[in-house]
């Protein structure tokens, strides 16, 4: 199957029913709804739309995820970190691993950009490939334009 290289989404999507683990619920009656807008061609990176009514309750991440609040408020803690209120704007990076106590203020609406990450040793053998990559590439090569950093 092929796939285009440049996918173009919209924040304004229908949202499909995605609830919060029970078990994670500490307040009220959060309704979680999300939909996926972009995959890699990897399946290691996706960026999602997320909607949640108000409540509290508790997240674990298994993935880092970096989000956006697009709409509403948050107040976020965690273990050394004091609750914090955050809105629109607010840029937020969460570890694999980390957890967190969410309180949604009325509603909150983000867009997150998920990527699952590799075991120590890979992400080691992937910076090594492309670092060998530039050592190698010839000079009058067109380079691809990178956000992360001067080629």
């Amino acid at each position: 199957m092929s796939r285009a290289l440049i996918e173009i989404g919209s924040c304004n999507v229908e949202l499909e029913l995605r609830p919060i683990e029970p078990s994670w619920i500490i307040e009220g009656n959060p309704v979680s709804r999300s939909r996926v807008l972009s995959t890699s061609a990897d399946g290691t990176a996706q960026t999602i739309i997320w909607h949640c009514t108000e409540g509290r309750f508790n997240w674990y991440y298994d993935i880092d995820e970096t989000i956006m609040i697009m709409e509403g408020s948050i107040v976020l803690e965690s273990d050394g970190m004091p609750p914090k209120r955050y809105g629109p704007g607010d840029v937020i990076f969460f570890r694999d691993g980390a957890h967190a106590k969410w309180h949604v203020e009325g509603h909150v609406k983000k867009i997150a950009f998920c990527r699952k990450t590799n075991p120590v040793m890979i992400g080691f053998l992937i910076r090594v490939v492309n670092k060998l990559k530039k050592m190698f590439a010839s000079t009058g090569e067109r380079r691809p334009a990178s956000l992360m950093g001067a080629g």
